[in-house]
């Protein structure tokens, strides 16, 4: 209710942090995002909470971080994510959102067009590699609420190729997010703010980052 609250408001006030991103690439302007990734987790701790880390970056410079809980197999990421943004410094800031994959925790599921219109921002799930739809959705029929779940994850949408980049995106073109994932990645085919929040989780988590983001 908190959410849905503070976004009508922010609507009605006319705070936008929308921007035309095809206008910032052209003007070679910074361009801000912030991307979300899971920490590790046990999967054999089913009622656990699995902590997220979303890191905020000026192209590729780091700028800042937030950090939170979702439920593992849960129902809730999409609300959280809302909670660490809306009312808080980072929103206006921000030209645009990144996920690492369309569910954290599991399968906590992230709606992306409710989150991309409830955060007025293009929200893009990256994917390293095209996913096993199928073998989603027979994971996520052995869930409480699947038919909820498989909803949400249709929702995403279609799954776009634009080498070396997977992804699903809700509020631009596909054409300015690939454009705008080329000007967000150092190096590789992992957009900086995704690496960041991947060696950061882990190292919080694990008590040292991994060999790989």
């Amino acid at each position: 209710m908190l959410v849905v609250l503070l976004s009508f408001v922010y609507k009605c006030c006319g705070f936008n942090p929308l921007q035309d991103l095809e206008t910032l690439l052209r003007r070679r302007r910074t361009i801000r995002v912030i991307g979300f990734d899971d920490a590790p987790f046990s999967r054999l701790n089913k009622s656990g909470k699995v902590c997220i880390a979303g890191v905020v970056c000026a192209d590729t410079r780091f700028e800042g971080m937030v950090w939170g809980e979702v439920q593992q197999d849960g129902l809730d990421a999409t609300e959280i994510i809302c909670q660490l943004l809306l009312g808080k410094k980072f929103l206006p800031q921000l030209h645009i959102l990144l996920l690492d994959g369309i569910a954290f925790g599991g399968f906590n599921i992230i709606d992306l067009p409710l989150l991309s219109q409830t955060l007025l921002l293009p929200c893009v799930t990256v994917m390293r590699r095209l996913p096993n739809l199928q073998a989603m959705q027979e994971a996520i029929q052995q869930l409480p609420q699947s038919t909820q779940r498989l909803q949400t994850l249709q929702h995403a949408g279609t799954i776009y190729q634009y080498p070396p980049f997977f992804f699903q995106v809700s509020g631009v073109s596909p054409e300015v997010t690939f454009a705008v994932l080329q000007r967000l990645t150092d190096r590789g085919k992992v957009p900086e703010a995704l690496r960041l929040a991947h060696l950061i989780g882990a190292a919080v988590v694990k008590g040292e980052s991994g060999k790989s983001a």
